[in-house]
């Protein structure tokens, strides 16, 4: 092996162990974002289901701040900007008054920068929880509330995911309340009929239990 042969194989080995020494630090960043993920979206189940009154105010306020953390690890990561925005969302449902609608206006910037970085992220939840942010919100001049973003966000979601259990619960919901309630007896049932999530048992059981006791208010056809 000549001298030259020689260096340009060490330039090829050192190289490679560039590329797979990114590629193992990717794969590890990636992991340990999918570990904070799993831990919000745990946290959020439990407070959202089994917390109430100041418990759960005070439950949600700590899980922006473990949220906010999580962004700023991962500030290209659309899975940490939409998790964030849900627990925002839900912490503006449960808080309500003038502060709500300050934690909604967060919420739909962080959902609408998930979107910008991965539209489909998540099967597509910043779709969902976006639509249902706009479905929610009261409008102008008020607030930033639509029912026909609301609905074009909840059918872009459907698109992504339409055997989801969210997907086709927060539709049905925005169909009820619109007093289609055939349309919305349909994704109803389709939410209850989804694929049990392996990972997310207490988020399922509440949903679950959201989705019979709708069901229950329909009218009767």
């Amino acid at each position: 092996m000549t001298v030259k042969t020689l260096k340009q194989s060490m330039l090829g080995a050192v190289i490679l162990l560039t590329f797979n020494g990114a590629a193992l630090a990717d794969a590890h960043h990636h992991s340990d974002l999918m570990t904070s993920i799993a831990e919000l979206q745990k946290g959020w189940a439990e407070v959202n289901y089994q917390s109430q009154g100041d418990e759960q105010i005070s439950g949600f306020a700590e899980l922006v701040a473990a949220a906010d953390a999580v962004v700023a690890a991962n500030a290209d990561a659309a899975p940490a900007y939409i998790w964030r925005g849900i627990i925002e969302s839900t912490y503006a449902g449960a808080k309500g008054g003038l502060g709500a609608l300050k934690l909604a206006k967060a919420a739909k910037a962080d959902l609408e920068k998930a979107l910008e970085i991965e539209p489909d992220a998540m099967n597509g939840s910043a779709y969902t929880s976006l639509g249902t942010l706009y479905f929610n919100v009261p409008g102008w001049p008020i607030g930033f509330g639509s029912d026909k973003k609301a609905e074009k966000l909840l059918l872009q979601a459907l698109t992504l995911n339409p055997d989801g259990i969210d997907s086709n619960y927060f539709y049905a919901n925005f169909l009820q309340s619109k007093g289609r309630d055939s349309e919305a007896k349909t994704f109803y049932l389709k939410a209850q009929n989804a694929a049990p999530r392996a990972d997310r048992p207490l988020a399922d059981a509440g949903r679950q239990k959201e989705i019979a006791e709708a069901l229950a208010t329909l009218k009767a056809e």
